[in-house]
């Protein structure tokens, strides 16, 4: 079940927020544990047992952690961290890895070893992520040790970020678990949030995501230099509103719930360099490598070697996580190389000089790291850049361009803060009002009418 869709708009939300409302307090940690279970199980019935033996590992392991002193036990202590660590990191290499490990194994050995086909379980990249950040919050003394079993598993399967992140940490949430108070302001101001996320995914990903499609379907070696162009330029576009749409719908469904989740984009199309970019892409997410992987690393304090070592671990960590293939893998050296490259010297020759080309420059880095990142393989991404770099008339994105040109337009327009500073100093006016029940008639109006609404995210 996707928040984008009739079936948990009409049904699932109204139904739940009903008896959520209604119940007493000491229930709705009750009621939100078993409707998100629900939610979950509504696409994925099989992994359900997934997501609850990750919490009863965990929930264990921390109450052991923390039983230990941890200065007379210290090695006690980080046996069993390793141990917990050891599980979660399995789990998701088990289900996420293993084909791609042994299909290398099998190109490089020559060797003939059986792939087993294993589906991906929904959000296990997300919700593993979050129950580490736990534990090890515990090892680190950062955080008390939850010893209510109900707290922690509505913490980790909460339905709102359960799938698709953002990836909350324990600390933020730990006093909304025990004690929260529901108001009207927060529930008007969590739909409002949920409302522009429904208008971001639906209304901008789910059109623009015809035109890169049709690029697909055509093949990449039959597409012209501009028709090429424009699908990345519409896949970009579609990426961007539709992660950062459900990011939106998450948090203010959290809203809505009295809980209040970590912003998880910040205009990244807007930034002046890579570096930037990845300050404001996915905000949670390189928050999480940077705390829980690059500082215990060593970070930048232990010289210019390491500090390179670190940054390549992470990036080579990063492109993992997105994805069990070799073009995900490259597509984290990518950006490895590049912000090293700015690191250096890029962003004092050039980026900090000119404003407007060191947009245009992020853009196109961005854009081809987009290729890498959606191409099915590292050959048809070479393809692809190849009919961007290389002229190669047609009128085949003719038909697109007269279709979805004022959709371009208006995304690249919100993709600028522009929008947002205007509903920031408008959000008491009628206008703002009037804008967003448009937006949730016409998303609504669009859901109705269409059978394409994916959620790219959901491969991750």
């Amino acid at each position: 079940m996707v928040f984008s869709s009739l079936v948990f708009l009409f049904r699932f939300m109204p139904v739940f927020f009903i008896i959520y409302y209604l119940v007493p307090a000491r229930f709705k940690n009750f009621v939100l544990f078993t409707g998100s279970m629900i939610f979950y199980a509504w696409g994925e019935p099989r992994y359900s047992v997934l997501i609850i033996c990750s919490l009863t590992v965990n929930y264990c392991m921390a109450i052991f952690i923390d039983r230990f002193d941890p200065f007379l036990r210290g090695t006690e202590r980080k046996v069993l961290l390793i141990l917990t660590m050891f599980y979660d990191i399995g789990m998701l290499f088990v289900f996420k890895y293993t084909g791609f490990v042994i299909s290398t194994i099998n190109g490089i050995a020559h060797t003939e070893i059986p792939v087993p086909e294993i589906m991906l379980p929904l959000g296990i990249s997300f919700y593993t992520f979050q129950i580490m950040s736990y534990v090890i919050d515990v090892y680190l003394q950062k955080i008390e040790v939850e010893r209510s079993y109900l707290n922690l598993g509505t913490y980790l399967v909460m339905f709102p970020q359960l799938i698709a992140g953002p990836i909350v940490k324990f600390h933020s949430v730990e006093k909304g678990l025990k004690r929260r108070r529901m108001h009207h302001i927060n529930i008007e101001n969590g739909f409002r949030t949920f409302t522009m996320g429904l208008g971001c995914k639906v209304i901008f990903a789910n059109s623009l995501g015809n035109i890169w499609t049709a690029c697909q379907e055509a093949g990449y070696e039959n597409i012209s230099t501009l028709f090429a162009w424009m699908g990345i330029a519409a896949y970009t576009l579609q990426l961007y509103f539709d992660f950062s749409g459900y990011s939106l719908m998450a948090i203010g469904l959290g809203q809505m719930l009295g809980f209040r989740f970590p912003e998880n984009f910040r205009h990244p199309y807007a930034s002046r360099s890579i570096t930037e970019f990845w300050k404001k892409w996915h905000i949670s997410l390189t928050s999480w490598f940077r705390e829980y992987l690059y500082i215990p690393l060593g970070g930048n304090r232990k010289g210019a070697v390491r500090t390179i070592l670190n940054m390549f671990i992470v990036w080579l960590i990063t492109g993992l996580w997105h994805g069990a293939a070799w073009n995900f893998v490259l597509w984290g050296i990518y950006y490895f190389v590049i912000l090293l490259i700015e690191r250096l010297f890029l962003k004092k020759l050039f980026l900090d000089r000119s404003v407007f080309f060191s947009r245009i420059y992020t853009l196109i880095i961005v854009m081809l790291g987009w290729v890498l990142f959606a191409a099915p393989s590292l050959s048809e991404a070479v393809v692809y850049i190849s009919r961007m770099f290389t002229i190669n008339p047609g009128t085949d994105f003719i038909e697109y361009y007269y279709t979805y040109w004022y959709i371009f337009v208006l995304a690249v327009i919100f993709a600028t803060p522009f929008p947002s500073r205007w509903y920031r100093k408008h959000r008491k006016n009628p206008i703002s009002f009037i804008f967003l029940l448009t937006v949730f008639f016409v998303s609504v109006g669009l859901l109705v009418d269409s059978v394409y609404n994916p959620f790219l995210y959901f491969r991750f």
